[in-house]
């Protein structure tokens, strides 16, 4: 049997022990499954409360079960759901009794989500929606993916696609009456009005600020500097726990430390890196080298220095650089301050002098970066970069259009080819195993 005929089962809730689990099946056994487990099929969409038995007869829980005969389901088959108490040796015995059922299997990771796609309940835009859903980790995250998820981009790249497929017929119609006269301009000009409209709209989108994409995956922010400036205590900080051991002596840090912060909805990822200094210690060496390539990769560069420092080396990038005054507690006639017009602060990271002022300026940085993104369309490279191939190709269709109908009809064709793999409508198995095996086991 080919896998996709098997039926498939899973955890779809969280990791055991928890009050209440959820185990998933889905494809042309479910019925059966549930059967056997339930002792008959409920009515569907409802949920019944049923003492589950295995194969055997023997009892596993009382659980309530619900049927979703497919097409009507999430993943167009077929589906039974079983809502047990989240107990490590009911979920073991459940999961048992279902896998000696014939032609059912334990799922993939992302199967459920493929099943979906691949029946026409989602398209690729949506799936990736989904995935992103799942790993958010911000409010902001969060509503972008479920804009994502509820079509934003794929809505839109399906009425494009259309009104491409719609001036792609005006355009062949007139090298079928190519002998006819007036014809072919008739019938050439509203598809060419139609292809400038279409390459504007995506030209616009494409051009829109914002670092969309980024949301995705975050700020980063490295916090460098010499040795024995603050830069372990200022982390420690901003995590509100001990992440970095803080210690009198120079050198401390070796390796850079990441912690994952929520600044009001932004994903920022802060790196305490090592001191950057001159030494012999191979050790610590290395740690420098990674702190000045941690630096120069980030997007924001937060260069601890003590209150009285003069200029001294700084790191290398295309980075913005704020200077951090730190230990200003240890210092006379120097109070918290910032930002100064230079983008340079004055805090005590042991006491948190002057740390609402960095934070809230850390949060605005984020905000210019991160640009407009509530309705931002575009959210991954690879949408980004088959929008480029169709906009391509949609203003060479209006160059060609007066060399030859049918140069013209070819590009038409690529356009609505590249929107078709955006939507994952055409030729995408060769990213599908990447996009769905990044889920977890039973979504």
């Amino acid at each position: 049997m080919h896998p996709r005929d098997q039926t498939i089962f899973a955890l779809s809730s969280g990791r055991p022990p928890s009050a209440i689990a959820v185990v998933r099946v889905s494809g042309p056994q479910a019925g059966p499954v549930l059967s056997v487990l339930a002792g008959r099929l409920p009515a569907p969409r409802q949920a019944s409360r049923r003492l589950l038995r295995d194969a055997a007869g023997r009892p596993i829980d009382d659980s309530v079960v619900l049927w979703f005969p497919g097409p009507a389901s999430a993943t167009g088959e077929d589906i039974a759901e079983f809502h047990v108490h989240g107990g490590r040796a009911v979920l073991a015995a459940l999961l048992a009794a279902i896998s000696v059922i014939p032609n059912t299997r334990a799922a993939e990771p992302g199967e459920f989500t493929r099943r979906a796609f691949e029946n026409g309940k989602l398209d690729l835009t949506e799936a990736e929606g989904l995935d992103d859903l799942i790993h958010a980790d911000t409010d902001r995250q969060r509503r972008q993916a479920l804009r994502q998820l509820q079509g934003l981009l794929g809505n839109r790249a399906r009425d494009w696609r259309e009104r491409i497929i719609e001036a792609s017929a005006l355009i062949e119609a007139g090298i079928d009456f190519s002998d006819e006269g007036d014809v072919p301009a008739e019938l050439r000009a509203p598809a060419v009005k139609a292809v400038k409209a279409l390459q504007d709209e995506i030209a616009e989108v494409l051009a829109a600020q914002g670092h969309s994409e980024r949301l995705r995956d975050g700020l980063v922010v490295a916090i460098a500097g010499p040795p024995n400036v603050g830069k372990s205590t200022l982390i420690n900080q901003l995590a509100r726990r001990d992440v970095a051991i803080v210690s009198p002596h120079a050198g401390t840090t070796r390796d850079a430390i990441e912690v994952q912060l929520d600044l009001e909805g932004y994903p920022v990822t802060v790196i305490d890196t090592a001191g950057i200094r001159e030494t012999d210690d191979p050790v610590e060496q290395e740690g420098v080298r990674r702190a000045r390539a941690r630096a120069a990769d980030a997007d924001l560069v937060l260069w601890l220095t003590s209150p009285e420092a003069t200029a001294e080396e700084r790191t290398t990038g295309t980075a913005p650089v704020w200077t951090v005054r730190n230990k200003i507690d240890l210092a006379e006639g120097v109070s918290a301050a910032g930002p100064s017009a230079d983008k340079t602060f004055a805090i005590s990271a042991s006491r948190g002098d002057g740390l609402p002022e960095l934070i809230n300026s850390m949060v605005g940085f984020a905000a210019e970066f991160f640009g407009t993104s509530e309705g931002a369309l575009v959210t991954r490279a690879r949408q980004r970069d088959l929008l480029h191939q169709a906009s391509d190709s949609l203003r060479r269709s209006l160059v060609l259009v007066e060399e030859g109908e049918e140069l013209a009809a070819e590009e038409l064709r690529a356009a609505a080819y590249a929107l078709g793999r955006l939507l994952g409508r055409v030729d995408v198995e060769d990213v599908l195993g990447a996009i769905f095996q990044k889920f977890c086991i039973g979504k």
